[in-house]
């Protein structure tokens, strides 16, 4: 692999005004060095952004970050060169994730005028950040506090690009990794351009990458070469062009999400909680008459049931108010013919229930609203699928703050990403986090739970008042599990 290095320093600082919920006093993160890794040289590519890609340009990054105890078998300077060693390796076979995007005009071609503009992934080999950092005096049991609001201030220097749209990937890595060494320790932060494509593609990669370190350390045989699908998808069958969209600047369309005082909780559903929920689902619309809605009943229907409820009940909604309950849902299963696995692009839409009042909502019941969230999901089907994507097409937009319900809730990311399974050399996470990035009121992400097994972490955002609220609120906590403490570092084995 090919390493620049960018900066070398033991003196840079990195602090962030702290929101709501950040510890009283953050211990700053000392920036130790920054590199740029590029894969070897290949011939130059674009890769146009269609709909689905394009309309993530005025979205922020995705941040995503592991929580790993401290490397017996490496010094924390080696570990952030085993990564980027392992990450060169990786962007041999996901080399778009090394480019930058660049943007085309598009003119009338009679007056010359110009009519829209296109953005493409330039895969030129510019490069990813690697950035070695060190947070003085921070614990994993700062970051994992047990029961309590997720520290925000804190992780939000675990991670770069904090602040970046996706449209900034022109002149911003596509790709930027913080290592930041704790006391007892480590912490990888991913800032990852939410335009080149969605979370399926983004933790493939990233299991792959660890594999590939795993590899390097004599620990598993190098594995085989992925073989992702830069093709993007196009309604008609053949080759995909980009998506025009209706400006002379797409700076234009771009409109950055105002500073919101947020609280945080990670929240633990084991999979016996799960379960149980699913079942009240089950019984209560069976003594409703909806055996339908009973055999279809999932534990993802049924925890963003509580959700949804919940939180309504949180926000003490007016009861003509109306409200949905949206998810993010992966169109590549529900295409004909469907979509690979190893699409490497965004195929994801938000789906959402039908409107309904807030009293209706909680009069109803449970079951109700988990059967609600069945039929969303249900409905979408490969025709609701190209509908929408013709219906953009025919009026192109991009994704921004002012698309938020604030009387909705959103679920987001999936408890079938395999977060657990990137083993860098030293062991599975400890924990899954996130940072600041793509959070608001009655934002949730879906994690699987450490313990596997069907367990899921849900990641909840909601407003100070809100949050209050629903901590008083009995039928939700009852079914939160409580939280587990940080496991023990496992022995290092006798030589």
């Amino acid at each position: 692999y090919q390493q620049t290095n960018l900066v070398r320093t033991t003196d840079q600082i990195f602090s962030y005004p702290q929101p709501m919920s950040a510890m009283p006093s953050p211990p700053m993160v000392r920036v130790v060095s920054s590199s740029t890794v590029k894969p070897p040289p290949r011939p130059r590519e674009r890769i146009p952004l269609t709909s689905w890609d394009a309309s993530m340009l005025s979205s922020n990054y995705i941040q995503k970050g592991l929580l790993f105890h401290r490397p017996t078998s490496c010094s924390p300077v080696n570990v952030a060169d085993h990564l980027a060693a392992a990450l060169g390796d990786a962007l041999v076979h996901y080399y778009p994730i090394a480019g930058r995007f660049a943007t085309e005009q598009h003119r009338d071609e009679h007056t010359g005028a110009v009519v829209g503009c296109s953005v493409h992934v330039d895969c030129a080999g510019q490069g990813v950040e690697v950035v070695h950092a060190v947070a003085d005096g921070v614990t994993m049991a700062d970051v994992l506090p047990r029961d309590a609001d997720v520290p925000r201030g804190v992780l939000a220097q675990f991670f770069q690009l904090t602040h970046a749209v996706n449209y900034g990937g022109q002149e911003q890595p596509l790709f930027a990794v913080q290592v930041t060494d704790l006391a007892d320790g480590v912490f990888v932060g991913f800032a990852y351009n939410h335009a080149l494509s969605d979370g399926t593609a983004f933790w493939d990669f990233v299991n792959y990458w660890a594999a590939l370190a795993r590899a390097r350390l004599g620990l598993e045989a190098v594995p085989p070469a992925p073989k992702p699908s830069f093709e993007r998808w196009s309604p008609d069958g053949g080759a995909a062009g980009p998506a025009v969209l209706p400006c002379a600047d797409v700076s234009e369309l771009i409109e950055r999400a105002p500073p919101l005082q947020l609280r945080e909780r990670m929240l633990h559903f084991s999979a016996e909680s799960l379960e149980a929920l699913k079942e009240r689902a089950r019984e209560e619309l069976l003594a409703a008459g909806d055996t339908a809605g009973a055999a279809a009943l999932t534990k993802f229907q049924a925890l963003s049931s509580l959700l949804w409820r919940c939180i309504t009940r949180a926000r003490r909604l007016a009861p003509e108010q109306e409200t949905t309950c949206r998810a993010a849902i992966n169109n590549r299963a529900r295409l004909r013919p469907q979509l690979p696995q190893e699409y490497f692009g965004n195929t994801i839409y938000a789906i959402g229930t039908d409107s309904t009042r807030a009293a209706d909502l909680l009069e109803r019941g449970h079951g109700w609203a988990a059967a609600a969230v069945g039929r969303a999901v249900a409905a979408h089907t490969d025709a609701s699928i190209r509908a929408r994507v013709a219906a953009w097409t025919a009026r192109p937009m991009v994704y921004t703050h002012r698309f938020f319900d604030p009387t909705g809730t959103m679920m987001g990311s999936s408890p079938r990403f395999d977060m657990y399974g990137c083993d860098f050399g030293w062991g599975s996470p400890v924990a899954a986090r996130s940072g600041m990035a793509n959070k608001f009121d009655g934002k949730t992400s879906l994690y699987p739970g450490r313990e596997g097994a069907g367990s899921i972490d849900a990641e909840l955002t909601l407003s100070p008042d809100n949050m209050a609220a629903l901590e008083e609120d009995d039928e939700f906590w009852a079914a939160v599990t409580p939280d587990a403490p940080v496991p023990s570092a496992p022995e290092k084995k006798a030589t």
